[in-house]
């Protein structure tokens, strides 16, 4: 008899617990989906990945240690996948104490409770390349010094600790995946890559005359999220619990990204503006990783281009437009933004 294993994924509403999901799915275990109790229903994702019905949503909140308990009661998992997070960077200078509690102190909730339960449930924190800041380094690693540079950084940074801590003073299995940027069709539209994509469709169907952002100068190492979930999954079954990077080890900038985007619609780059409203307190210049641990120890790498992720993204959001025109019913974020 095989007994079907058992996955808990925080954050299952966004792009990566979305994608976490349906390779879990695929993979025969059984999802559960732990969702805010607070927030409006937001399953637009799992909607069009077709797994809506194969996921088992429990309500629960990051603040509060007596309902992390309870969703760990029921869900009973093997696996816990925490992609939950306040994740804006922008927002986290707006909401540094929020920030705090979600990002940070949310993750140490869910580490005691799962050490409380003493069942040797493996536990993956979703760790990010915004914790090195304005470290110097060319090329981060594994072993390269966290220099945050944003509420949002200091919380992750303060996560990835308590999640080594709790491996090393506990011997739980714990492991931190720190993600440089990954993009896909289903990246939140408050996200840069996403703004742009769905920015420079709309101005190709005639539906907007031009698109501002902020500073595009910005450099940052840009993967297709579904392969890094991939990874993510990889991490989970080791033997041994350790940190990896996933990464693509290139760079481009925003500016690459609008000019790659503006050629796939056949439209100037001269309608993307920037405006200063748009720009951070403070931004991080140049951001890259080196994955050679992963390729070494998983046998991970990146698969997909800097120039195919453009091209997936802009002509994913030109058919979303395309459909809305024809009135044609589809799982989309933008319903809620009209």
């Amino acid at each position: 008899m095989v007994i079907m294993k058992k996955a808990l994924v925080t954050g299952i509403t966004g792009q990566d617990g979305a994608y976490l999901a349906k390779l879990l799915v695929e993979k025969g275990y059984k999802v559960y989906g732990g969702h805010r109790k607070t927030s409006t229903p937001n399953y637009w994702r799992l909607h069009s990945l077709d797994i809506f019905n194969k996921v088992e949503f429990i309500p629960y909140d990051l603040l509060d240690s007596a309902s992390i308990s309870e969703i760990l009661k029921i869900s009973d998992p093997d696996e816990v996948y925490n992609t939950a997070a306040q994740s804006f960077v922008g927002t986290s200078f707006e909401q540094p104490l929020y920030t705090f509690d979600v990002t940070g102190s949310g993750v140490i909730r869910l580490l005691e409770e799962i050490k409380r339960l003493g069942k040797n449930i493996k536990f993956y924190q979703a760790s990010s390349s915004e914790m090195y800041g304005i470290e110097d380094t060319p090329i981060k690693n594994e072993n390269t010094p966290f220099h945050p540079a944003s509420p949002y950084a200091i919380a992750k940074v303060q996560a990835y600790w308590m999640t080594s801590l709790y491996r090393e003073a506990y011997d739980m299995y714990t492991v931190n995946g720190i993600l440089f940027n990954h993009e896909s069709p289903f990246r939140g539209i408050d996200y840069v890559t996403r703004k742009i994509s769905n920015g420079v469709a709309k101005i190709s169907l005639g539906l907007e005359k031009d698109l501002k952002l902020g500073n595009i100068s910005a450099e940052r190492d840009w993967g297709y999220a579904p392969e890094y979930m991939e990874g993510i999954f990889l991490m989970m079954q080791q033997k041994k619990p350790e940190d990896f990077i996933l990464a693509t080890g290139e760079t481009h900038s925003i500016k690459e990204f609008i000019d790659e985007a503006c050629k796939i619609v056949d439209i100037s780059n001269t309608k993307i503006k920037t405006d200063k409203t748009n720009f951070r307190p403070f931004d991080i210049p140049k951001l890259k990783g080196d994955y050679s641990k992963a390729k070494k120890k998983l046998k991970w790498k990146p698969k997909t281009t800097f120039k195919k992720l453009v091209k997936i993204m802009v002509e994913e959001d030109v058919k979303r437009w395309q459909k809305f025109l024809k009135k044609e019913s589809q799982p989309w974020d933008l319903y809620r933004h009209k």
